[in-house]
């Protein structure tokens, strides 16, 4: 009986207001809170509310057999404690069925385990003793900013506590191999939970997609296709945004009556369940060895980090970003933490900037040259905010 296990990846940063060259030394005022309230009330009205009113709905009407794990960063309940308590209530209510995993994450959700593991391990202490407040949930299982894997970072994840990672299930390191099975790193530091890229991105990517000649899913087909791998798999990893329920997908397409009839169909005369992370990491043993020296991530076709780190304009602003570690005094560290968000360096990404209005999500800038020198201006404020003596040259 194969396990399927819903992650739902939940995060909204803090976006930077328009900031200029004049600006640099007279307003100490980076970020833009007209704004992010604006895309949070709209989030929080097409997604959160009832997505998170219809999951509650289904944990009681299937007596707790539908269940789902959440991955939501530190900054995004910031957010929400100071907008939308409400919200906060929910994700408690749907806490108390037992029925719900949070799942560790950075707190910033940073890319700080590429470059300062100290912070890195500060970041992840901050958001368990989040989670540990809100939810008196102790965190086992571990996924890091954009699903980021590296074997070294695995000896670290468990000192931190955890005892299994979630990445993505990259089709050339598995070659032959399926996702649909638990495995773990080359030390055997932590078992790994693979996504199932191809099923997870049926829901979140294609769903609406009139082009796919599956289109339209319905939750039967999903259903069938999920049971037709009973025999080749103990789990099936479902990744992906939460905001693919209302937002990335709009209610017009049908996604919430989608989510609505799944579980049943599911369980419906079906040899499948629904599990948490946790959960299946004690059921099945590790299978075989993952491994990727290199980092790898959920993103894209090529999986790795060129969506943030992929051209000169990312690389200078996190390398000058991360240099400044040191000097950070106590009271700016929550700032210089807000500017590590990886949304700032996703914004400046140029590989897809000519296509796929779905890389332009809630994003602020006309183009990524913009989110550059809007990004590198508030930087060089930051910068001699903390070290007004010291210059910082540009990457040549």
């Amino acid at each position: 009986m194969p396990s399927i296990v819903f992650y739902f990846k939940i995060h909204q940063p803090e976006r930077l207001r328009h900031y200029t060259v004049f600006d640099i030394g007279e307003n100490q005022n980076y970020f833009d809170e007209e704004r992010n309230k604006f895309y949070l009330d709209r989030i929080v009205r097409k997604c959160y509310f009832p997505t998170l009113n219809l999951i509650h709905h289904l944990i009681q009407k299937t007596n707790g057999k539908f269940k789902v794990s959440f991955g939501a960063t530190g900054i995004l309940f910031d957010q929400l404690k100071k907008w939308h308590p409400e919200i906060i209530e929910l994700f408690q209510k749907l806490n108390q069925t037992g029925c719900v995993e949070f799942v560790g994450e950075t707190y910033y959700h940073s890319l700080s385990s590429l470059y300062s593991i100290k912070d890195f391990q500060e970041q992840v202490l901050l958001h368990k003793n989040l989670i540990k407040k809100l939810f008196n949930q102790e965190v086992k299982v571990f996924a890091n900013t954009e699903l980021i894997y590296f074997d070294d970072l695995t000896q670290i994840v468990k000192n931190l506590g955890f005892q299994a990672i979630l990445t993505e299930g990259v089709p050339w390191i598995l070659e032959w191999r399926s996702s649909n099975f638990i495995y773990e790193d080359p030390e055997k530091n932590l078992k790994i939970l693979l996504r199932n890229y191809k099923l997870s991105d049926d829901v979140s990517f294609r769903f609406s997609a009139r082009w796919w000649e599956e289109w339209p899913l319905t939750a039967d087909k999903f259903a069938t296709w999920l049971e037709a791998h009973n025999g080749n798999g103990e789990v099936i990893n479902l990744f992906m945004d939460f905001e693919t329920f209302g937002e990335h997908q709009w209610e017009e397409t049908g996604i919430f009556e989608f989510l609505k009839a799944l579980p049943f169909e599911v369980l419906k005369g079906k040899d499948l369940e629904f599990a948490l992370p946790s959960e299946v990491i004690e059921k099945y043993p590790a299978r075989g060895i993952f491994s990727s020296k290199k980092p790898i991530t959920w993103a894209d076709t090529e999986r790795d980090l060129t969506a943030w780190l992929g051209n000169e304009m990312q690389k200078e602003c996190s390398e000058i970003l991360y240099s400044l570690e040191r000097d950070v005094p106590f009271y700016l560290k929550e700032v210089w933490r807000k500017l590590q968000t990886a949304d700032h360096f996703y914004y400046m990404c140029t590989k897809w900037f000519a296509d796929g209005d779905v890389h332009k999500y809630f994003n602020p800038y006309d183009n990524p040259y913009d989110a550059y020198l809007n990004f590198r201006n508030a930087l060089e404020d930051f910068k001699l905010r903390i070290k007004p003596n010291v210059k910082i040259y540009l990457r040549n």
